[in-house]
């Protein structure tokens, strides 16, 4: 983790705790996936509630569902007309992500769309009040470029794990996804369209707006 983890666990103690819906989706994710540590956890979860709460969005846009704890934690930030479309390439992630949707209060706000994601998004329609970027890290690049289109005038973008355990500070890390995320973080700070802001949040979650 970029921040020590017992100023890590001191935060989380003192931040608003996870609800029961969501808890329960934690504990099977950690019970059944072999990469249970792709949540987005309670810390972060909590952060993006609190940042739609903040924004207001109506419609939302989510790249990489995994088995929904993110999805969730935003629809329930949704007015009751709100849309949020997630995107989830893996079957039994997305398989998990449908129960629990289902199970929620916010079912009828979220659409769930299985397989690639671009091939998903290419009959999505604009504009999003608000785009989490949550995916394969070697496809930024390119979700990047299909999403940032679709924002609305005062729309963000969300792009998580963006210094990937610190490894894009780091020369000698050469591992594909922080190649990847180096490339797109330089790809993003170069584009005289957005202005954007890199927090220390887990991994690193950069917020990106057009100007």
């Amino acid at each position: 983790m970029i921040v020590r983890p017992k100023v890590d666990a001191y935060a989380e103690e003192f931040s608003t705790g996870e609800p029961p819906w969501l808890a329960a989706l934690a504990e099977e994710t950690r019970k059944v996936c072999d990469l249970p540590q792709m949540m987005v956890g309670p810390m972060e979860g909590r952060f993006l509630s609190m940042l739609l709460h903040m924004l207001r969005p109506r419609r939302v846009l989510e790249i990489g569902t995994f088995t929904g704890y993110s999805a969730l934690s935003m629809a329930a930030q949704l007015p009751p007309d709100g849309h949020l479309v997630t995107c989830e390439i893996d079957p039994v992630h997305a398989e998990i992500a449908r129960r629990h949707i289902a199970a929620s209060p916010w079912a009828d706000r979220i659409e769930l769309r299985e397989g690639p994601a671009l091939d998903q998004l290419a009959d999505v329609q604009g504009p999003f009040d608000f785009v989490f970027l949550d995916a394969d890290k070697t496809g930024y690049s390119a979700y990047y470029d299909r999403v940032l289109p679709l924002l609305s005038e005062r729309g963000v973008i969300a792009a998580d794990n963006v210094l990937q355990f610190g490894g894009v500070a780091n020369p000698l890390d050469q591992n594909e996804d922080t190649v990847a995320l180096r490339a797109f973080n330089e790809k993003v700070r170069d584009d005289p369209r957005v202005e954007q802001v890199v927090l220390t949040v887990r991994e690193g979650i950069t917020l990106i707006r057009r100007v």
